[in-house]
């Protein structure tokens, strides 16, 4: 890639948090906005954010929810009705103290979530066993005042889906919590091509509210992790605090049991730190805006652009095509559509059309093909393909390679001191031990895999019986 083109962008090894920054804003994906930790989404990132949801909504459907919407503001008195959520919230809450010139009565609170609205309403429509379950799902923004922002990561406002679901028993909840996680995982492994480990977290780590959590975590290039979907099964705590109740069968009153899950413009920020190098983005191809970018070359020479626009029209209806007609010389296309990750590059030329073929530039390894003219259309969708799972298997080695297990907390240490990454340890359950290694490694509780292994009988911390194998890591 020309110097010119990314003497703006930090190198991976230089400075990772740096280079993510870089790459964010060169490959225009945001702009900041005049308010300290909030994002402007640019056509292109959000484009990518429109692809991603619409694989989500597609699923969310499919398991039988329907979309609503909730209002933007909650009176306090609403908030304070569980304590331990609003408890879990209050550093985080921005506040509405005014409208116009005076004073409200009451201050209304900015949703960073939508528990307790859609809580309110279920207690109006909830009456019988015969109305549920309640599947409903929100496509909203959400505002938590963060002290430490990044785009997408971590920004005071962002875009998710949030889904509240009602149910007559404990066991339908639990599936739903369950059920929901795997959609999340699918969208992650199958659309982003992040591998990723699905779990519980621990009490400490839980939603607050919430009888349990369900998480999906992935590991970053640099080794660290994030936190890339959370699935929460509520229990009856709302519809206590909120009177929720349904008359069941035997026409005794009920409380509903009921779960709540989310998935979030992170993923992007997941997504770009998993799979992007030192020329910038890589997109994996299911989720690229444009999946194959043609660049006609010498395109001032008669047919070329021609055949370029009949080439493109042709191969639309096997991917998502574009193409750069501008006047800006190849070299700085290349780098340009590189630089955004665009899974692959199609160039044609004079000689190229002479010979009845094209050039396939491959963003993930940078391989040159030559590809046939009229074998084109059979061979487009194959190597799309072929990418999508390439991405994956790497992102995976990358996580293998870097998960390591600890048999004490001597051992611990020393892995996190010689590079980061996911560490396998043993746990006895105990907060305090929990505790211990946040404070001794900086690295927390990523989750208790669903997929449990027996590292050692003893917890890595305290030497006592262990119950769990847990994931620690340092986090995002």
């Amino acid at each position: 890639m020309a110097k010119e083109f990314v003497k703006e962008i930090t190198s991976m090894d230089e400075d990772f948090a740096q280079w993510y920054t870089d790459v964010v804003r060169k490959a225009d994906l945001v702009d900041y906005s005049s308010v300290r930790g909030s994002m402007i989404i640019r056509p292109y990132g959000y484009s990518l954010w429109e692809n991603i949801k619409n694989e989500l909504d597609f699923r969310i459907k499919e398991t039988g929810h329907e979309n609503v919407y909730m209002p933007l503001f909650i009176p306090e008195s609403l908030l304070q009705k569980e304590k331990d959520h609003i408890d879990g919230f209050a550093p985080e809450v921005a506040w509405v103290t005014h409208g116009g010139s005076e004073e409200l009565t009451e201050r209304l609170v900015v949703r960073p979530t939508s528990e307790v609205l859609f809580c309110e309403h279920y207690k109006n429509i909830i009456h019988s066993y015969r109305d549920l379950p309640k599947l409903y799902n929100q496509r909203a923004n959400v505002v938590r005042w963060e002290k430490t922002t990044r785009p997408f990561l971590r920004t005071l406002e962002f875009l998710w889906q949030e889904g509240h679901t009602c149910h007559a028993t404990d066991e339908d909840a639990l599936k739903e919590t369950v059920k929901m996680l795997k959609v999340y995982a699918d969208v992650c492994e199958n659309i982003l091509a992040i591998p990723v480990v699905q779990g519980q977290k621990t009490d400490k780590e839980k939603f607050a509210g919430a009888k349990l959590t369900y998480t999906i975590e992935s590991l970053m290039h640099d080794g660290k992790a994030l936190q890339t979907g959370t699935s929460h099964h509520l229990g009856n705590g709302f519809a206590k605090a909120f009177g929720i109740q349904f008359t069941d069968k035997e026409g005794q009153l009920q409380y509903v049991q009921q779960t709540s899950w989310g998935f979030t413009t992170r993923v992007i920020g997941a997504m770009i730190m998993v799979h992007g190098d030192d020329r910038g983005l890589v997109i994996p191809p299911k989720a690229a805006p444009t999946q194959v970018m043609i660049v006609p070359i010498a395109q001032h020479k008669e047919g070329v652009l021609d055949f370029a626009y009949e080439l493109k029209a042709t191969l639309s209806q096997v991917a998502r095509v574009g193409i750069d007609a501008s006047d800006k010389k190849p070299g700085w296309k290349f780098n340009e559509y590189e630089m955004k990750g665009i899974p692959l590059r199609l160039e044609v030329g004079p000689k190229d059309i002479e010979k009845g073929q094209v050039v396939l530039a491959r963003r993930d390894t940078g391989e040159k093909i030559f590809v046939l003219i009229e074998d084109l259309e059979r061979k487009l969708p194959v190597l799309l393909d072929e990418i999508q799972r390439s991405l994956y298997e790497k992102a995976k080695r990358h996580r293998e390679e870097k998960t390591n297990a600890a048999l004490n907390l001597d051992d611990f240490k020393v892995i996190l001191d010689k590079e980061t990454g996911f560490v396998k340890a043993m746990w006895c359950g105990d907060r305090t031990c929990e505790d211990k290694i946040k404070e001794e490694t900086t690295a927390t509780s990523r989750c208790i895999p669903f997929i449990q292994e027996k590292v050692s009988d003893k917890c890595v911390c305290c030497g006592a019986d262990a119950v769990h194998m847990v994931l620690w890591a340092k986090a995002y």
